[in-house]
């Protein structure tokens, strides 16, 4: 199933893309799509239904896919052509970061460069989206406790990010900067997440073009490591490192967003975004 949430921001309405490629709209059957929706009960609920019952939903605005992700944890350099372009070494064991919650936008909605940026870049990567709590799961068992994947943008301030001291997390937590859809697309309809292709343009450029199969950790490795630092709830998101073509990484000189600049990205099986980007204005921002 492909699930996503239509409509203006604070108004959208639960949905369920059929073969078509049109959304119906799920308002009669759940509240919303939300943790306990993408628990195997929820989705199996959903899956029993005909979707050709369903209510079809004016074409509309597609915002988060869900409802309530509690954590959003990224993966960094996890792919090591990736982690040449930034010049550091491939990692021994996962490197782990995490983005603010408030990153979150729909997949088409503004980017907004914070105040001040001057070295904002981008990232397309695969996002697993947990569904069963997951606390020091093994790796065989992994892939079960997960209700499906998405599109990330894992949009950075490099400046922020690598030059102003502390964490990673000063240049990856901005408002905007985690654009998510535009569907989430449950675990049984992608068999093998780490045969994805994936891509990223910026400008009609194409800047990213890779594949999860490059991952050095892959989703399986990773669901289980991240479960034995933290309970990993349904609705939690994790993000799982980009492969190498990011602006930072452009040689003879970087490449970073400016205003007016539209990016566009995708993975295979799981759908398409395409995010322009603003200068400062909170009015884009705020509900």
């Amino acid at each position: 199933m492909k699930l996503g949430r239509i409509g203006p921001r604070g108004q959208e309405k639960p949905a369920l893309l059929d073969r078509e490629g049109q959304w119906r709209d799920l308002s009669g059957v759940v509240a919303d799509i939300q943790a306990d929706t993408l628990s195997p009960e929820g989705l199996a609920r959903l899956r029993a239904l005909d979707p050709a019952a369903l209510p079809l939903l004016p074409a509309g605005r597609t915002g988060l896919p869900w409802r309530g992700c509690g954590k959003f944890i990224c993966v960094g350099l996890n792919y090591a052509d990736h982690a040449a372009e930034s010049g550091l070494p491939v990692p021994a064991e996962p490197v782990l970061f995490t983005k603010h919650t408030s990153t979150m936008i729909g997949c088409n909605d503004a980017v907004v460069l914070p105040q001040g940026s001057v070295k904002t870049d981008w990232e397309v990567e695969l996002g697993v989206v947990i569904g069963r709590k997951a606390r020091y799961v093994s790796e065989a068992e992994a892939l079960g406790h997960v209700a499906g994947y998405c599109v990330v943008n894992d949009v950075s301030e490099r400046e922020y990010q690598l030059e102003r001291g502390g964490t990673w997390d000063k240049g990856k937590g901005c408002d905007t900067f985690g654009p998510v859809g535009p569907w989430l697309v449950t675990a049984d309809e992608i068999p093998d997440p780490q045969a994805l292709p994936m891509w990223l343009e910026v400008n009609g450029r194409r800047f990213q073009d890779g594949s999860t199969r490059t991952m050095v950790f892959g989703v399986a490795q990773l669901v289980s490591y991240i479960s034995r630092f933290t309970t990993l709830y349904p609705g939690d998101l994790i993000s799982t490192g980009t492969p190498p073509g990011v602006g930072m990484g452009v040689k003879p000189e970087a490449v970073y967003l400016k205003p007016g600049d539209e990016m566009r990205l995708g993975i295979e099986g799981l759908g398409e975004q395409r995010q322009r980007v603003h200068a400062w204005n909170p009015a884009l921002i705020d509900d």
